[in-house]
This record gives C-alpha cells, sequence and structure tokens, in this order.
C-alpha cells in the first residue's frame, strides 16, 4: 500500500495554509498519488511529521512512494520559480521581474516596495527617513514559491540584504556617515561605473567633492529623477526639480538609486585615496579623471574629439 501509484506526469497539488493531516491525504489521494488515505496518514504519524507539514504548492510524480511525498511536504520542497536581480537594478526593473516571473502583483509590490508603514526594517536602513526599499533589493538569484506573497518577497531581498551587506556596514563609516548615507553613495557608484577597478576611485571623487561642499553633480541621479534611461543627459535635463538631482541640489540625494552589489558597497566603505574631483566618460566605459575643472573641460574635449 506504500508502494508508488504507478507512472505518469506529474501532479501539482496546493496544500492550503492550516490543511490538517487527514484533508491532505484526502487530495493526495484525489489526485491519485497516494493509493489510500489512511497510508499517508499512518506514515505521517510514524514519522512524527503531523506537525511539520507546509502549506504551498508542490508537484509530485504517482512514481514517488509515500514516505517520499511526507518528507517532501514536511521539508516544504514547494514549487519554486528562479529569477535574478542584477546589481545596478532600480526598485521599478525589480517590480517588473519579479511579476514577469509569475510571482506577486506589480501594483502590490511597487506599494510593498514603498514600505509607508516601515513593517520591513533591517539595522542597515537607519537613517533611511523614506523607509524606501529601494537600494536595500539586494541583487542575487532567487527561488521563490509562485504563492508567495509580496511581502515575503521584499522580506526576503531585504534579508538577503542584511546577511550579505550588514558586516561591510558595522563600526566608522567614512565621514561618520550613516549606513544609509554609504548605501546611497554606493548606489550612486553602481550607476555610474562600469569597470570593476574604478569603483574605489568613483567613490573617492564623491567624498572629495563631499569634503569640499561641492555638488556631486551625477548624471545617474538625474537620469533616476527623469525616470527612465538615457544614452546621453542633456542640458535642459539637469534642470528637473528633484530632491535626486545632484546638479541642484548639495549633499547626498535622500536615498538609493539603486541596488548596489556587494563591490559597489565595499567600494563606499574604502574608497580610494586621491585628490580627483571630476570624471568623464569614455566611449568603452571607462572615464578620465581629473583635479580641476580646466583639466575637466579638456578631457571633455578630448574624448569628444575636439581640438
Amino acid at each position: 500500500m506504500r508502494e508508488p501509484v504507478g507512472v505518469g506526469a506529474p501532479v501539482e497539488i496546493r496544500v492550503p495554509e492550516g490543511a490538517s493531516l487527514p484533508q491532505i491525504a484526502e487530495m493526495l489521494h484525489a489526485h491519485g498519488l497516494i493509493r489510500h488515505p489512511a497510508v499517508f496518514l499512518w506514515t505521517a504519524l510514524a514519522r512524527g511529521a503531523e506537525r511539520t507539514l507546509q502549506a504551498g504548492r508542490y508537484r509530485f510524480s504517482p512514481a514517488e512512494d509515500v514516505d517520499t511525498i511526507v518528507r517532501r511536504i514536511a521539508a516544504g520542497e514547494v514549487v519554486s520559480v528562479a529569477f535574478v536581480i542584477p546589481e545596478g537594478y532600480t526598485a521599478e526593473q525589480i517590480v517588473a521581474t519579479v511579476a514577469a516571473a509569475g510571482i506577486g502583483d506589480e501594483e502590490r509590490l511597487r506599494s510593498v516596495f514603498r514600505n509607508a508603514d516601515r513593517s520591513i526594517v533591517v539595522p542597515q536602513m537607519r537613517g533611511n527617513a523614506s523607509g524606501f526599499l529601494e537600494g536595500y533589493l539586494f541583487p542575487d538569484t532567487y527561488r521563490i514559491s509562485p504563492d508567495a506573497r509580496d511581502e515575503d518577497v521584499a522580506r526576503r531581498m531585504v534579508g538577503r540584504f542584511a546577511a550579505a551587506a550588514g558586516p561591510l556596514l558595522e563600526g566608522r563609516l567614512p565621514l561618520g556617515l550613516s549606513p544609509h548615507a554609504i548605501v546611497t553613495i554606493a548606489s550612486m557608484v553602481e550607476r555610474e561605473a562600469r569597470v570593476a577597478t574604478e569603483r574605489p576611485v568613483i567613490a573617492g571623487v564623491i567624498y572629495n567633492r563631499l569634503r569640499r561642499g561641492m555638488r556631486l553633480e551625477i548624471d545617474a541621479t538625474v537620469l533616476y529623477a527623469l525616470g527612465r534611461h538615457k544614452a546621453v543627459v542633456r542640458n535642459r535635463d539637469l534642470e528637473i526639480d528633484s530632491a535626486f538631482n545632484t546638479y541642484r541640489v548639495s549633499g547626498l540625494p535622500p536615498g538609493p538609486i539603486a541596488s548596489p552589489g556587494l563591490p559597489a558597497i565595499e567600494a563606499a566603505v574604502r574608497p580610494a585615496t586621491h585628490d580627483f574631483l571630476y570624471y568623464v566618460a569614455r566611449d568603452d566605459g571607462s572615464h578620465v579623471f581629473t583635479r580641476t575643472f580646466d583639466e575637466h573641460l579638456r578631457a571633455i574635449r578630448d574624448v569628444r574629439g575636439e581640438r
């Protein structure tokens, strides 16, 4: 009676929250996955699994025996889908990626990421006046149940941030800044740097300008304020009225502009020491770093091929 039912296509079932052992047994039997409900009951009780069976969506083969089915439900081996969040993605891009994977609802995800009720908090968010989860949705590969709540998705990603980046944000930080400010700097480094070795150098430029009270004038913050990507930032774009426009607002923007990866966070915590104040991008994504505005103007002309 405990042998597999036989061969056939896998069958997907959903075990509801609070389902009793007899209810699960009847469900498995109705889907042709076990020969008799009592066998499932006896096996679960013998294994002491009656209190550990977990809700969720499962996919079973008729070729699996009762012992295997009990073990998998007790272990919570639910159906999951994978999605990848690249370094430098914004919260809006993450919403689209998660929804495209068949998880959650776009509008609900946006609302959860806004975190207006401050229900999702980790120590590194100290200083985050808005509570917005931008920057704390850690870039990584995730496997999540398609039945997961939007709040659970957000908690999973923020929890991954705390575990991975938390150790880097402990102790004294540059300029005595808060962890939230460091994550904000890391997000700008992530969006500006295209060459890995330049991350600490770009971070150093940001700190040098902060020390001198100079506006940061970072194009990536303007693009974030605009809410769309552009290959070239025009002078008219620099006039956008936004707290994230570092061409108009002094100091740091109010929060991150993307999800930084660990290398960008490490660069923000351990910036390169130099006296550069400016940089301009070459066509290959690398930058020319300069110390004075006159040098910066010459670098712009050289990059553009102007004489």
